[in-house]
């Protein structure tokens, strides 16, 4: 997503520039009235792009916000699916033992 957002300055900058560029060119103006002209557009467009960026900055802030939220969420419901796996191991583990011990016990008594 940021590719794309540079992209998309860059575009809006080399449009600026490209644009002031054929201004220039095809004015039938002073130099001065011109300068002044290349100024203010430079000022808007400067403007244009840092209000731009500004917008880009909160909606990929809302974004982390929001894929922190769902890791947060996701680890929380990993945690609780551990324990629980856990739990079934020791069970698993105990009636084992327990079946085990048995087996042993009777194979004891059996030799007697």
């Amino acid at each position: 997503m940021s590719n794309q957002i540079e992209g998309f300055i860059k575009g809006i900058i080399l449009g600026g520039v490209v644009g002031a560029a054929v201004g220039i060119l095809y004015a039938p103006q002073s130099g001065r009235r011109t300068r002044r002209d290349i100024n203010t557009k430079a000022a808007k467009l400067l403007t244009e792009a840092k209000e731009e960026y500004e917008a880009t900055l909160k909606k990929s802030g809302k974004a982390y916000e929001t894929v922190v939220k769902q890791l947060k969420r996701l680890e929380s419901s990993a945690e609780e699916k551990v324990d629980d796996l856990k739990e079934l191991g020791k069970e698993a583990f105990h009636d084992t033992r327990g079946h085990l011990t048995k087996a042993v016990n009777a194979a004891v008594h059996a030799f007697k």
